[in-house]
């Protein structure tokens, strides 16, 4: 486990809130800080200022994401997860954080940065009504947001997103 630093607000790296349904979520920033195993995956993707997102039928706009498989990596997930709802072929793709949401039984959740290296186009995606690409300031604009991507955590998220890509 990583050597651990503390500042005022308790550890360096991880966020505490409550989400949109009222759990307790941790959020962290440091890899491998939960006990319990990773059975989700979330990916932002992007191609140059643009970002990949699905349209989920009854939660509305958020990313590509959903559960591993058996016998599945995670990585393997995340790529499987945003073909099968974008038609999106992904290179780059790189841990970036993980949360775990304290429900009963909590579980966590891995997300990944990705590079969209090209879209196949498909006659029908798997649990969504295609993809839509967005600037990070459409985020602020758009209506039909899922509450997954409404929360503080999906907020820390980008913001650590637009930060590590201006440093690019």
């Amino acid at each position: 486990m990583p050597s651990l630093h503390f500042n005022e607000r308790g550890v360096e790296g991880m966020y505490f809130y409550k989400d949109l349904n009222g759990y307790d979520v941790t959020l962290s920033f440091v890899p491998n800080m939960f006990s319990i195993p990773a059975k989700h995956v979330l990916i932002l993707a992007n191609k140059e200022d643009k970002w990949l997102v699905t349209k989920h039928p009854e939660r509305g706009i958020e990313f590509p994401g959903g559960k591993v498989d058996q016998d599945e990596t995670l990585l393997e997930a995340a790529k499987r997860e945003t073909y099968e709802e974008t038609g999106a072929l992904l290179t780059d793709v790189i841990w970036f954080a993980e949360y775990t949401v304290h429900t009963n039984p909590p579980f966590r959740k891995v997300v990944f940065r990705a590079t969209v290296d090209h879209i196949v186009k498909m006659n029908k995606q798997f649990e969504t009504d295609g993809y839509k690409w967005m600037t990070l300031t459409e985020f602020n604009e758009e209506e039909n947001l899922s509450f997954h991507m409404k929360d503080e955590g999906m907020k820390k998220m980008l913001e650590r997103v637009m930060l590590n890509e201006t440093k690019r």
